[in-house]
């Protein structure tokens, strides 16, 4: 990943911005042991020109931009360049107890040619035949006013190097976002899903959320509704083919495989389970979001919990 960052930064020199900008990545990039004259051919300016502008009185935004330069990169590093510019900024925001405007980051990291890494699509579902179905009580309706209101759960699969496979359930609390329970499986199977609802439960012994699901064979099992009925939770689903209908779960599964799965090949269960683990902790306790008012979701949950 250093070596793509660095790859990366070097290739910025060639494109087309402003002699300022310019100078900028050649200022970081000679920081970091790379030679002054060849970053200046390969930027197609002379060396004289450059260190006229580096021996020049330093403005405070130049101080300011170096300042923020520097915490870029070390959040795109820290992170492994999962994040764009608007989560870049809600970091940067909070380690600095600034407010900069998503726009000036974008700029820098467009200098330090510092991207995102690209999502890829998940395969559709494969259709069941349900014993009970529900109807679709949650309608959207995303938002939830308190904890263990509105519970949503899915699972998903990633194939592992040695020709195996993996399932993940989980169920996300609609109040913050956080992933409440996970279970990674080898099956794709009733008991998976039933020790995730477990899990959630024995957390959180006196939640009574609306329950909402799409319409696998697991969920519309009679037993798992028997387990639904004894904590008097209130069955949704999707309706047949809207995989909108559970959104928020769905981006989920988009977030933790573009950030963690598609950046490594996994070679067997073990280390698959491993690196869920670390993600999911990270997910709940660091990563900020916007909708949280730049909190954590399990810092979002606290701050609730407190007042």
């Amino acid at each position: 990943m250093l070596k793509k960052i660095e790859g990366n930064r070097k290739e910025a020199i060639k494109s087309s911005f402003t002699k300022q900008t310019i100078y900028i990545a050649i200022k970081e990039l000679s920081s970091e042991g790379y030679s002054v004259l060849s970053l200046c051919k390969l930027a197609g300016i002379s060396r004289a020109s450059y260190y006229k502008w580096l021996n020049r009185k330093e403005t405070t935004r130049d101080k300011e931009n170096k300042i923020i330069t520097h915490e870029i990169i070390k959040v795109y590093e820290e992170v492994q360049g999962i994040y764009g510019y608007r989560r870049i900024t809600m970091n940067i925001n909070k380690n600095l107890n600034s407010k900069y405007n998503h726009k000036q980051i974008y700029r820098l990291m467009k200098v330090l040619n510092l991207k995102s890494v690209i999502r890829k699509k998940r395969k559709n579902y494969v259709k069941s035949t349900p014993q009970i179905t529900a109807e679709n009580i949650l309608n959207r309706d995303f938002s939830a006013a308190t904890p263990n209101e509105k519970w949503l759960t899915d699972v998903t699969e990633f194939k592992l190097t040695n020709g195996t496979k993996a399932y993940l359930s989980a169920i996300i609390d609609l109040y913050d976002n956080s992933i409440i329970s996970y279970v990674l499986g080898h099956s794709n199977n009733n008991k998976l899903v039933f020790d995730t609802l477990d899990i959630a439960i024995a957390n959180n012994p006196n939640a009574k959320p609306i329950f909402h699901s799409d319409r696998g064979f697991q969920y519309t099992s009679k037993n798992f509704k028997a387990k639904l009925d004894k904590i008097s939770a209130t069955q949704s689903m999707s309706r047949v083919g809207r995989c909108i209908d559970n959104g928020p779960i769905e981006g989920f599964w988009g977030i933790i495989k573009s950030e963690m799965y598609y950046l490594s090949k996994f070679n067997n269960f073990e280390e698959l389970k491993l690196a869920i683990d670390r993600y999911i902790e990270f997910y709940n306790k660091k990563r900020f979001q916007k909708r949280l008012k730049g909190l954590s979701p399990i810092e979002y949950r606290e701050q609730t919990l407190v007042a």
